[in-house]
Parts: structure tokens; C-alpha cells; sequence
């Protein structure tokens, strides 16, 4: 489609999502995620890629399962926010566990 300048642009394709597939997807891959690395070995540095790889499988075969690109797009999405989720809780309850074992010191010092 030519807008002008002789520039040639392609269109972006339309992605249709509403919030139900984070608010399902994102715990679903964080709660498998943690079953598989109970059950199975796995090193730790893996344990992200697993997660963007239950995120495609979910959104390229649930969510979005007509539109590839979709699917692929909304997928990394998906698997990223549930990595950072675990992270960041992980980073909280390490954070409030400390906080709280050097007041208990403090008071009984």
C-alpha cells in the first residue's frame, strides 16, 4: 500500500485478546512451570525457556489458534510475564524474609 513518498508499508496484523487470556495464561504457565521443575531436573537457566514454551504452546493452540502471528506475538508475551512474576516474588519474599530475621536480631540483641 503506497501512503505516499513512494514508501511502501505493510500493515501490522490485528491482534484480538482480551485480559482473561493473561489473567489465565500468565498462572497456568507459572503453576506448570513449577510442577515440571518439581518433578523433573532441570537446571535452573532453563526453567525460563520452558516457561516461553508452555506460552506459545498455550497461545498459539489456545488462544489464538487461527492466526499464527498472533499467536507467536501474544506467546512471548505470555511466557515473559509469567518469568517475571516468578521473579519478582521471588525477589519479595527473599526481601521481607530478610527484613524480617534482622528485626527479630535487633530485638533480641
Amino acid at each position: 500500500m503506497d501512503r505516499g513518498g513512494g514508501i511502501i508499508l505493510e500493515e501490522f496484523p490485528i491482534i484480538h485478546t482480551n485480559i482473561w487470556d493473561a489473567l489465565i495464561a500468565v498462572p497456568v504457565i507459572l503453576i506448570v512451570t513449577q510442577i515440571i521443575k518439581y518433578m523433573l531436573p532441570v537446571a535452573k537457566a532453563s526453567v525460563p525457556s520452558i516457561a516461553s514454551g508452555l506460552g506459545f504452546i498455550i497461545s498459539i493452540f489456545i488462544a489464538h489458534p487461527n492466526n499464527l502471528a498472533s499467536g507467536i506475538f501474544m506467546g512471548a508475551f505470555y511466557g515473559n510475564a509469567a518469568v517475571g512474576v516468578y521473579a519478582s516474588l521471588k525477589t519479595n519474599i527473599r526481601a521481607f524474609l530478610d527484613r524480617r530475621k534482622k528485626s527479630k536480631k535487633t530485638r533480641s540483641g
